[in-house]
């Protein structure tokens, strides 16, 4: 008979997984805490090849989440022997859904139905989203044999920080550059909430990556193939950019933007840069600036604004004077 396991907190696995597990909790938020509504009259003023390319980078990055949430962090926990580790990205796992949602929830705010149906199509007939999901997807799909070398769940594990750290930032640009401007600001408080969460997975599922790459037998010839999947992402996601973001005459700060996250990526993995990168767009830093946009007093998670969850109505007789007190 088996003998399992249950997970003890009280002796770490390692000097970090503590650390992330509660800097995932006090990162703990739900799409429905936000009114993207306060949007409304900001999407109407909008040209519209801004709004369509807005969805479509929305969209595309609901289709990644998708995948993380559905497919990537259930796939990778089950091969990552520390039952605390597995607890981190079962964590992480959950908000990728809540990720997922939440451009959902900007979509019904600011669009219509036929508009959202339509833009949900683009994303699954997109040659480039598509490549950008099978590429992952197929390393991930790895993990689904009995045995799993160290090479493959380092690959899987990589591609996850690809993901994480590289491939989401040409969907976050345009509500972000927005944002920097004043323009949808009330959706980019949950982007950069979104934009938050994915920046502590690239860094937690790139130490984890980072310990296997210590067991490798040939740890350069494992990285030349990362490299490589890279190589292929990258080129891919030169073209995806020309068509998302050319109408709006973006594109060249997008791929800076790109070559900036993928230098990250390589950092998460404890890797040297591969790309030169000029001055990221001052708008979009403006945009992710977590300086107080519009807030409320009652927040709890962050200085953006959040909805009031415990609201009491007031009603005449509240002000009305107790009699009964000293005066």
């Amino acid at each position: 008979m088996s003998q399992y396991k249950a997970v003890n907190w009280n002796t770490p696995e390692n000097d970090y997984v503590g650390m992330f597990w509660e800097q995932n909790i006090r990162q703990f938020w739900i799409d429905t805490e936000y009114i993207p509504s306060k949007d409304i009259d900001s999407w109407k003023s909008l040209s519209p090849e801004m709004q369509e390319c807005y969805m479509k980078a929305l969209s595309g990055l609901t289709l990644l989440d998708t995948l993380q949430s559905h497919t990537g962090m259930p796939k990778l926990l089950d091969h990552i022997s520390g039952l605390q580790s597995k607890a981190v990205l079962s964590f992480m796992c959950m908000m990728e859904a809540i990720h997922a949602k939440s451009y959902s929830t900007i979509f019904t705010t600011v669009a219509s139905t036929s508009q959202i149906n339509d833009v949900f199509d683009w994303v699954q007939n997109n040659k480039f989203l598509q490549f950008k999901a099978t590429t992952i997807d197929k390393q991930y799909r790895v993990l689904d044999k009995n045995k799993v070398t160290n090479e493959e769940l380092f690959l899987a594990l990589g591609s996850s920080v690809l993901l994480e750290t590289f491939l989401f930032y040409s969907g976050f640009f345009i509500p972000l550059w927005l944002a920097g401007q004043g323009q949808m600001v009330a959706s980019a408080d949950i982007i950069k909430k979104i934009v938050a969460d994915e920046s502590i997975h690239g860094v937690f599922v790139g130490l984890l990556a980072q310990e296997v790459y210590k067991k490798l037998k040939d740890p350069e010839a494992s990285k030349r193939k990362l490299l490589a999947i890279m190589d292929e992402l990258y080129e891919n996601e030169l073209k995806y950019t020309d068509e998302v973001y050319t109408d709006v005459g973006l594109t060249a700060d997008v791929k800076d933007y790109i070559r900036y996250n993928g230098n990250k990526a390589m950092m998460n993995l404890g890797f040297e840069p591969v790309y030169e990168v000029k001055d990221v767009n001052s708008i979009v830093l403006n945009g992710l600036s977590v300086e107080t946009t519009q807030h409320d007093f009652f927040s709890k998670k962050s200085t953006n604004y959040e909805k009031a969850t415990a609201v009491t109505h007031l009603h005449d007789d509240d002000f009305e004077p107790d009699l009964s007190l000293p005066v």
